[in-house]
């Protein structure tokens, strides 16, 4: 995929001064560019509600308000609050929440509306905190437009036999498609990070994973698999932790299960599709 090189242009600042927090891994976008191509990419409508988590300085949400029906911006920070609110307080579409996307209820606040997309560029500290926040809530969000350093999104997009596939992969895919739209430079941002960002659309699939009983067994299963990298799907279910390790003997011991899901005993997790991870948890039920 084509990088993007473009020089950064900085939008204008506001009058209420605010130095990005290290402590809460501000990195403000300031490339115009960029902002319009994750714009385009959400390309919301007028009858729509958006969320936007992490607004900072606003330079997503003034072309957001634009565009959406309804915008509830999340943000964490108490100092941006004002600055937000003297930029956007009185557009009759935005609405402005002080929270902690980690705690935050987004069915709630959306409401009197059902449904809604997020976009974000996300902290990289907590990034995949919030991410797995907001698929637990899919009931009421669709799909979701995120910044996230590219490692972690290489990671989330991962095609079975990568060596980059891991939990997070078979997590985020059992409840999202995931496609990769575009890269962003570390210069596209004040102050600039040390690291490549990327562009994910998630669009979230709200059923259970198909003929999966217990999806508490399936995490189980498939943190198992990954906890010993180097070592065989059977060895890694052989010495499970408990409860996991128990509930496999009493199904008659890691190697019966296996030939029970139809999962070769040598292989390893990397390789596993979402559906082998699915027969294994069905053969645990």
């Amino acid at each position: 995929m084509k990088k993007d090189f473009s020089p950064s242009r900085d939008l204008p600042s506001n009058s209420v001064p605010h130095h990005p927090s290290k402590r809460f891994g501000q990195n403000f976008l300031t490339n115009q560019g960029i902002i319009q191509r994750i714009i385009d990419s959400l390309d919301p409508g007028p009858h729509e509600t958006i969320i936007e988590i992490g607004p900072g300085k606003g330079a997503l949400t003034e072309p957001l308000l634009q565009r959406a029906g309804s915008l509830v911006a999340v943000e964490f920070d108490k100092n941006l609050i004002p600055l937000l609110t003297e930029k956007f307080g009185e557009r009759a579409n935005f609405k402005l929440i002080q929270s902690d996307a980690l705690a935050t209820n987004f069915c709630d606040v959306i409401r009197p509306a059902r449904s809604a997309r997020v976009v974000a560029n996300l902290p990289y500290n907590v990034a995949t905190a919030i991410l797995q926040r907001l698929i637990e809530q899919r009931d009421c969000l669709s799909e979701l437009i995120l910044m996230l350093q590219k490692e972690v999104v290489e990671r989330i997009t991962a095609a079975p036999g990568s060596g980059e596939r891991g939990y997070l992969s078979v997590y985020v895919q059992a409840y999202c498609e995931t496609e990769k739209l575009f890269d962003v430079a570390p210069g596209s941002f004040r102050p600039a990070p040390k690291v490549w960002s990327s562009v994910v659309k998630l669009t979230l699939r709200p059923g259970p994973i198909a003929g999966v009983r217990d999806e508490k067994v399936l995490w189980q299963v498939v943190s198992a698999g990954f906890a010993q990298r180097r070592k065989t799907i059977l060895n890694n279910l052989r010495n499970a932790p408990s409860p996991l390790r128990e509930l496999v003997k009493s199904h008659g011991g890691a190697s019966i299960v296996l030939c029970q899901a139809e999962v070769d005993l040598q292989r390893r997790a990397e390789t596993l599709t979402l559906d082998e991870w699915a027969r294994i948890a069905r053969a645990l039920a």
